[in-house]
């Protein structure tokens, strides 16, 4: 996977609690814990971009497209 090298700034309480977590081994590096971090962060804007999008449709309207053209469609089929 390609990497770009970035610099940042951080307060110094942050950085001190990443170094805390670095120190105990639960990430192996400040950069693979801000790569983490910036990954799910994007991850549950996504997701919530969606879910506000999803909250825009009608249901009714996307039942009623849904079923479209599906009454003709149970007149095909044979009866077992």
């Amino acid at each position: 996977m390609a990497a770009s090298k970035i610099a940042i700034t951080i307060d110094d309480n942050t950085l001190k609690r990443l170094d805390i977590l670095v120190k105990s081994k639960f990430f192996p590096n400040r950069s693979k814990a801000i790569q983490e971090a910036v990954a799910e962060k994007l991850m549950r804007l996504e997701k919530s971009r969606l879910a506000q999008e999803c909250a825009k449709l009608d249901p009714g309207f996307e039942q009623s497209l849904a079923e479209e053209g599906f009454s003709s469609e149970l007149e095909e089929w044979p009866e077992y």
